[in-house]
């Protein structure tokens, strides 16, 4: 898995001929997901397999049913494998949930919540800043549920703004969105990525191999990007740091920062050279 992961790639856990697939497809991690890929009756079935791919060794998070289900218990039992590099906990409402949770997994694994009730929300900074706590994922279309909100536009924007800030506060990495559930719509895909970054998130939740590339693409900086902040370091340069009109922009500190931590993130992508 990367460092800072911009792509999880969901797999259901009851079709262990994916899992390969889903490794292999790119993405930054891959989640065995036991909860709402999984109907009922498949539910040990998919345990079952994904302890199987586990005791394998891949690096591999999974996404455990919530803590109120008959499920849980048992899907917890896995996770104390040293292949399970994090944990995906639905429905994240307390502080206590997750302290049991970081009890029983393999030491090393990050805990992932998923943000996506009224009461996890309202608990957000708390579950943020619980031990073991890598970042936050917003649940976004099992939270419209919950909240009774029709819209996933502007209608969630003080919320994904909020567990922005809340991942800040708590020191984590930042937040990462939802999935978007149209496959084949990769223009709403790219949108909805490029509208997650700008408001701070850094990562987003994928359904299928095809939505990784666009979400890769979406999660770095452009070309246009990494233009601007190579003007505004030669600027900088050139008036030894002193504050500096570009292109009738004020380059002062923030900007030069900005510029900074643009061509580091181009770096790390190894992205400079791409056209």
């Amino acid at each position: 898995m990367a460092g800072i992961e911009r792509s999880y790639l969901f797999v259901p856990g009851n079709r262990p001929d994916r899992f390969a697939k889903a490794f292999a497809a790119g993405a930054d991690a891959v989640i065995i997901d036991l909860e709402d890929a999984v109907p009922p009756a498949q539910k040990k079935e998919a345990r079952t397999a994904a302890a199987t791919w586990l005791a394998q060794g891949t690096a591999t998070l999974v996404r455990l049913n919530d803590v109120t289900t008959s499920w849980f218990r048992d899907d917890l039992e896995i996770c104390g494998l040293p292949a399970v590099a994090g944990v995906v906990l639905p429905k994240a409402e307390r502080v206590e949930n997750l302290a049991f949770v970081r009890e029983k997994v393999n030491p090393a694994a990050q805990i992932l919540p998923l943000i996506e009730t009224a009461r996890g929300f309202s608990n957000a900074l708390a579950i943020a800043r619980s031990p073991g706590v890598q970042r936050v994922i917003f649940g976004e279309i099992d939270f419209q549920l919950d909240l009774g909100i029709k819209g996933s536009g502007e209608e969630l924007l003080f919320f994904r703004s909020q567990l922005v800030l809340v991942s800040r506060l708590a020191g984590i990495q930042p937040p990462v969105a939802g999935i978007n559930a149209a496959i084949d719509d990769l223009d709403s895909l790219r949108a909805d990525t490029l509208r997650s970054r700008l408001l701070g998130f850094g990562a987003k939740l994928l359904i299928h191999p095809k939505q990784i590339s666009v979400v890769h693409e979406c999660f770095r900086p452009s070309a246009k990007e990494i233009a601007w902040a190579k003007q505004v370091v030669d600027a900088a340069a050139a008036s030894q740091g002193a504050a500096v009109s570009m292109n009738g922009q004020l380059v002062d500190r923030p900007i030069i920062a900005q510029a900074h931590s643009i061509l580091a993130e181009a770096e790390q992508r190894s992205l400079t050279t791409e056209p």
